[in-house]
């Protein structure tokens, strides 16, 4: 996403209560940026301030700023995974994704998007 339009954007915050006192801000979406703050009205303004920083950092060095809601860490994730399941589950799998005419794994990845979409 380009500067401009995140800066535009409504990005989520969780709001922590500090074990110390005062309280955290955190942007999911945004990897590695939290401010901390005495009062909520004075994080709320740190926040925002963090926030812009945050961007316009990540812009300065030509990467993309993440979308809201995106988790911000998709790059993270390899979209790999182990599964272990039991051997039955595994054999009925297989002889479905025979008969709709696609491998195992094109199977697999089709019935958990569509638990996904579901839940």
């Amino acid at each position: 996403m380009k500067l401009d339009d995140a800066l535009k954007a409504t990005y989520p915050i969780t709001i922590i209560p500090a074990q110390e006192g005062g309280y955290v801000a955190v942007f999911p979406d945004l990897p590695g940026l939290l401010t901390q703050a005495e009062t909520l009205e004075e994080l709320m303004v740190m926040a925002e301030d963090a926030k812009r920083g945050w961007m316009e950092v990540v812009s300065a060095q030509g990467q993309d700023i993440p979308a809201p809601g995106s988790g911000g860490d998709v790059d993270t994730y390899s979209g790999k995974f182990n599964l272990r399941v039991p051997k039955t589950l595994h054999r009925d799998l297989a002889r479905r994704a025979e008969r709709e005419g696609v491998s195992l794994n094109q199977w697999a990845v089709t019935l958990l998007a569509e638990g996904n979409r579901a839940g």
